[in-house]
């Protein structure tokens, strides 16, 4: 059976299996689970290549936070001589390979506009827009969102912010901290990437500040000689999720000492509840906790606002920077571009987005 019917009157391309918006992990691992099933389906992509958040937008020396064990996709192990923490490079090799070994070959520079699900024929119309031609809908009965959380980079609004006369840039923009020698940056954000960078300053002779405007929890990467995250599942195996908790902040008080008396004062709550409530996702030191007690990296509160050579913190404490990295993180695009209905009444549940039903191979009629 052909993977996809060319409707050319109509400008649109009928699918008989899933549409999977997305060509990172996420989509490729759906695309493969659904080849292994005898199921085809389209990926599309907004960039050139896969995985595009890793390879376009990730700093130089970026490895995996947790154990490859925990981090690798359905049906394909990493290879046995990759480190137990791989690099941005060998991750992005290991899923170019995935790729290749399923034969997910997506739709590059296709750009999702709307994702409409029609109630008037029971299917989903999916309108792209190309790099050099017009718009293409994919119609299909299956939809999946596949693009996500850290889709699109959150830029703060800081008063000022358009004051400041040096480099302002997002962490999806950085690289390498060899460009910031010498220089005094001020890093927003505490999480792991703001941590990360600040180690990345530090080895390059930078002189960073970090603005830790809420509390944190900061946990070893590694327990005992086990991962945290995987001494953490293992114990939620047996025990409550805040009694796992308390051996989580027992240990790293043991281990990394108390962090609130470098300006990072830890939560009310246990970081796997925080995360399981809110999805943030608590600090995993690599080295950077070592750098704030040194004095190498500074802890500074919640900006107030922007000047012209630096920033006022909450505490009025005035200080000027070369530059300034936002490591505030991603959101997800989904709202923007999907739609639930089509002339349909508003008040149905919106249909499912992520369910695949077994029996998708089957050839269906598209309705006109």
């Amino acid at each position: 059976m052909k993977a996809a019917t060319v409707c050319k009157a109509e400008r649109c391309i009928w699918v008989p299996g899933p549409v999977i918006v997305g060509a990172g992990p996420s989509g490729l691992a759906v695309a493969a689970c659904l080849k292994e099933k005898g199921v085809p389906s389209v990926v599309l992509e907004r960039s050139h290549c896969i995985a595009s958040l890793w390879q376009l937008k990730t700093y130089d020396r970026l490895h995996l936070h947790l154990p490859k064990q925990y981090c690798e996709l359905p049906l394909m192990a990493f290879p046995s001589h990759f480190p137990k923490y791989p690099t941005k490079e060998q991750f992005v090799a290991y899923l170019e390979a995935y790729a290749s070994r399923f034969d997910i070959r997506p739709v590059f520079d296709h750009t999702v506009v709307s994702a409409e699900y029609d109630e008037r024929i029971r299917l989903w119309r999916v309108r792209t827009r190309g790099a050099e031609e017009d718009g293409v809908e994919y119609v299909s009965r299956w939809l999946v969102a596949a693009t996500g959380e850290n889709a699109e980079a959150a830029v703060p609004d800081i008063d000022g912010m358009g004051d400041f006369d040096g480099t302002i840039m997002h962490t999806s923009l950085y690289k390498s901290g060899d460009m910031f020698e010498g220089k005094k940056v001020l890093v927003v954000g505490c999480g792991n990437s703001g941590m990360e960078v600040c180690l990345d300053l530090c080895n390059h002779n930078a002189r960073p500040y970090i603005v830790a405007r809420d509390s944190v929890h900061i946990l070893p990467r590694e327990m005992l000689g086990f991962s945290t995250f995987g001494l953490s599942m293992w114990l939620l195996k047996w025990l409550p999720m805040r009694t796992v908790d308390s051996v989580l902040l027992l240990a790293s008080r043991l281990m990394l000492g108390d962090t609130a008396r470098f300006g990072l004062r830890r939560p009310h709550l246990g970081p796997l509840e925080i995360k399981s409530l809110y999805g943030k996702t608590p600090v995993l030191d690599v080295g950077t906790l070592a750098r704030i007690k040194s004095g190498d990296i500074k802890v500074r509160p919640a900006i107030k606002r922007l000047t012209g050579h630096g920033a006022e913190f909450a505490d009025g404490r005035l200080e000027d920077f070369d530059a300034i990295v936002l490591a505030t993180g991603y959101k997800s695009n989904v709202p923007f571009w999907l739609k639930w209905m089509v002339e349909s009444e508003q008040n149905r549940d919106p249909p499912k987005v992520d369910a695949i039903d077994p029996i998708c191979h089957e050839p269906l009629d598209l309705v006109r």
